[in-house]
């Protein structure tokens, strides 16, 4: 067989249903295999290579598989790079393939040479340069294994043209991946004491981040909380991990997190953080953060333990084995936990989700928050592009289920949303999938509309429209003395003209009353339906700490914290 029918085997034997690629001349020889292997695989054709691979990354996070997205070489291959660190920041498995010359023109600068080893080599987990078609399946093999395993995270895979084209003469067996054996359980002295740790806690606080969704830990985190009352917050990237209407349920942590999970943060004399990277959004002044407490950390990840935060117990492993057995080690003492604490948080969360007035136009953005939670069912699913929408979402979206939210955390990508409900759609065909979207951020986009019209995959962009960067806006007029600029949209262009530009229905709402009418048309609707909500202009999304502060030195929102609590 040659070289590109063997890519596709390998592809098809590693689970591999749905590739999102935009082709070109290096790549030619494996669309012209795809032919034979339709029944197999299928390709979704994008309008963009960045959105091949945030549509593999939308696939990845909703499947819990790999995503895997093919380009051509040069400018389609470096047009990836912006979905592989996408994916890279926020550790999701994802197969990104590109062409490049042939074997002979390497280093020769030939038309559309690109060393993607070079450029990608900061942004993968690992990354492969295929030089002979008997490599091919083994390859393939170990970047399944790398990037699903352990800590996961992207892989790329260079394709040089003849080896695509060549015959497959004496194919390598795949053999074990040399010093790559990842720790999985933790050591039982340390979950002993951690158990003991948090049952001795008058005050301890889970900080929950994205490995619990990553392990599919989320049962094992709620035996915790319901059953030693411990108050649990999330990081951006682990929400959804939590039932989020639960009443120990503290909101997401940092910079433009809630008050609840900040000030319990802070106040806590024990955190226990499981999968997350106690980022800057997350610590502010690391000096500062947490400063009475004492830190388990939990990851899969070694060098992420004590990198930016000091842990007074490390735990290196997967989280669904170490809360497993941390229930366990816990159960044995039969004790319920520190009520007095948790009747504490959930008198805070009570008094921090207070009302506010939304029935008004122009319209807050929480209103559309507000609509949106009455009419999503359990599994549907929520992506979200980034800036003021994203946080409006991370705040007032209530979610009860794993892998139900999906954003760009770690790098903060625009225009991540809307590609990532397409891959996210073609992930769960029987989940309502919507992007929750900015202006500025559907608009690097929209050209996808395309692929929803073209490809039958139905999504429901709903753009918060207040014709600026609303968070950058937000930070020039809090920070910078409201020195706009190069910040305001206007209203152009017409969103929902656009959408019927590409022969789907659009809807514009200028409202507040008009919303859940929209969100129900479109739900009903078989094809993709636009809905682009006129909000206020000049909206912020508050509380938040400014960039380096202590992260209890909030600002904003609904409440002012009363002192008998701590």
């Amino acid at each position: 067989m040659r070289g590109t029918e063997s890519i596709l085997k390998a592809l098809i034997a590693n689970k591999t249903k749905h590739i999102f690629g935009f082709p070109g001349g290096t790549v030619i020889p494996i669309f012209d295999e795809l032919l034979n292997f339709e029944k197999d695989l299928r390709h979704i054709l994008v309008r963009h290579e960045q959105c091949a691979a945030h549509a593999a990354d939308g696939y990845a996070r909703a499947s819990g598989g790999a995503g895997v997205c093919l380009a051509t070489s040069g400018p389609g291959a470096t047009n990836l790079v912006t979905g592989i660190m996408t994916a890279y920041m926020d550790s999701i498995p994802l197969i990104a393939l590109a062409g490049n010359v042939p074997t002979t023109l390497l280093g020769n600068d030939a038309f559309q040479e690109t060393d993607m080893i070079g450029v990608t080599l900061p942004i993968t987990k690992h990354n492969f340069q295929i030089r002979s078609a008997n490599n091919i399946t083994s390859t393939i093999n170990n970047a399944f294994t790398i990037a699903l395993n352990g800590r996961p995270g992207p892989v790329f895979i260079d394709l040089p043209k003849d080896t695509q084209t060549s015959e497959v003469t004496n194919e390598k067996p795949t053999q074990k991946i040399e010093g790559f054996n990842p720790v999985l359980k933790g050591h039982p002295a340390q979950i002993k004491r951690a158990a003991q740790m948090m049952l001795n806690a008058q005050q301890p606080v889970i900080i929950a981040g994205g490995g619990v969704i990553i392990s599919n830990a989320s049962i094992e985190l709620a035996k915790i909380v319901e059953s030693f009352n411990i108050p649990v917050a999330c990081t951006f990237m682990g929400k959804s991990c939590v039932d989020e209407t639960h009443p120990l349920y503290l909101g997401v942590v940092g910079m433009h997190g809630r008050k609840t999970a900040n000030y319990a943060v802070g106040n806590s004399d024990l955190v226990i953080a499981i999968g997350c990277r106690f980022s800057d959004r997350i610590t502010g002044d690391t000096k500062t953060f947490a400063p009475d407490a004492k830190i388990i950390h939990i990851d899969i990840d070694s060098a992420e333990i004590g990198k930016n935060v000091r842990a007074d117990l490390p735990i290196v492993g997967d989280a669904k084995h170490i809360l497993a057995e941390l229930f366990l080690a816990m159960k044995v003492h039969a004790k319920k936990g520190n009520t007095e604490w948790s009747t504490k948080m959930k008198k805070f969360i009570k008094e921090c989700n207070c009302g506010f007035d939304i029935s008004n136009n122009p319209i807050d953005p929480r209103k559309i928050i507000h609509e949106l939670n009455k009419v999503l069912a359990p599994h549907d699913i929520v992506t979200a592009g980034t800036g003021q929408h994203q946080m409006f979402a991370a705040h007032f979206l209530k979610r009860s289920l794993p892998r139900t939210f999906i954003s760009s955390g770690g790098a903060g990508t625009m225009g991540f949303g809307f590609p990532a409900a397409i891959g996210a759609r073609v992930a769960k065909p029987n989940s309502q999938v919507i992007d929750v979207d900015g202006d500025g951020s559907f608009a690097m986009v929209m050209q996808e509309l395309a692929t929803c019209k073209e490809e039958h995959i139905k999504t429901i962009p709903l753009i918060f429209n207040n014709s600026y960067l609303g968070m950058v806006r937000q930070w020039q007029e809090l920070f910078y003395n409201k020195r706009y600029s190069g910040v305001h949209l206007k209203r152009t262009p017409n969103f929902a003209k656009v959408a019927e530009a590409y022969k789907l229905k659009g809807l514009t709402v200028d409202r507040e009353s008009e919303i859940n009418k929209s969100l129900k048309e479109a739900l009903a609707h078989d094809e993709t339906v636009l809905v682009d909500v006129l909000v206020r202009e000049e909206s912020n999304i508050l509380p938040m700490f400014s960039a380096g502060s202590k992260h209890t030195d909030m600002f904003g929102g609904c409440v002012k914290v009363k002192g008998e609590l701590f």
